[in-house]
């Protein structure tokens, strides 16, 4: 008989998220689970499908987009949202004008902009957030037959108590050599400009070689690309691949993708 795990899942993510973990969970769980005693490291948390999913108590979370972060602070500040929540196109483009003038007078760590970002990311399209070259969030008007929106974050204030938030580049953190690090990070696609500057191929060398010398349990996931996989196995990586549901796509396409899981310094 498989035994019963040690806690459940009960924190569903707060924002609509392009390339979504939690469809990971029941797969990173039985890993977790032996080492849940460990600190957990996320250096691309995006909508943090796994971090709500798995419950550390102890996480440090890191994420190059600083709105995102933002708004998560202020969540775990207890943050009150007294905007209109409202599925309106003209209520969209007011909030986003105003949300771009935050910008622009630098006032984007407010808790305006936070509930501003929330509201964005519920109502914009496919959850997309993206920004353009002056910096300024350009996503379009969402299509939906409703929109749940939350203005109570009591729960995940909560959580987020034993949580440290961190924006920028991966590379500028520090964490215990024994943390148990899971890295999902922009996928090898041909599409990169998830934060100013992308996410090149040298990104994803450099981010295993930013890996290489800790000593604690490494789990990556990525799309399965051939160089993706070379990559992994010529730094001693363990390699599984599994079907990935394909829930934001372009053209329509909603077939499952392949995804790559490479483990170290744990068993896969």
């Amino acid at each position: 008989m498989l035994a019963e795990p040690l806690f459940q899942i009960s924190l569903s993510p707060l924002l609509k998220w392009a390339g979504g973990k939690r469809w990971l969970v029941r797969h990173l769980e039985p890993y977790w689970r032996i080492h849940r005693h460990r600190p957990f490291v996320e250096p691309f948390v995006g909508g943090m499908g796994v971090t709500l999913g798995l419950l550390p108590k102890k996480a440090l979370l890191n994420d190059a987009n600083h709105h995102l972060i933002n708004f998560y602070k202020w969540v775990r500040r207890g943050l009150n949202i007294d905007i209109p929540l409202v599925y309106d196109r003209n209520i969209y483009l007011t909030h986003r004008a105003r949300f771009n003038q935050l910008i622009r007078e630098g006032r984007a760590d407010t808790a305006e902009a936070a509930a501003l970002f929330y509201y964005l990311n519920r109502t914009g399209y496919n959850g997309l957030c993206r920004f353009n070259a002056s910096g300024e969030f350009n996503v379009p008007f969402g299509k939906y037959k409703t929109v749940n929106y939350q203005t109570d974050f009591t729960a995940y204030k909560q959580t987020f108590c034993g949580w440290v938030f961190t924006s920028g580049d991966f590379s500028k953190m520090e964490f215990d050599s024994d943390s148990f690090v899971y890295a999902d990070p922009p996928y090898d696609v041909e599409f990169t400009h998830y934060s100013p500057g992308g996410f090149s191929w040298a990104d994803q060398v450099r981010l295993v070689e930013f890996l290489e010398p800790h000593r604690g349990p490494v789990i990556i996931s990525n799309q399965l690309t051939d160089r993706i996989y070379d990559l992994y196995k010529k730094f001693g990586y363990s390699v599984r691949t599994l079907s990935a549901p394909r829930r934001i796509s372009c053209n329509g396409n909603r077939q499952d993708a392949l995804e790559v899981l490479a483990f170290k310094n744990i068993e896969p």
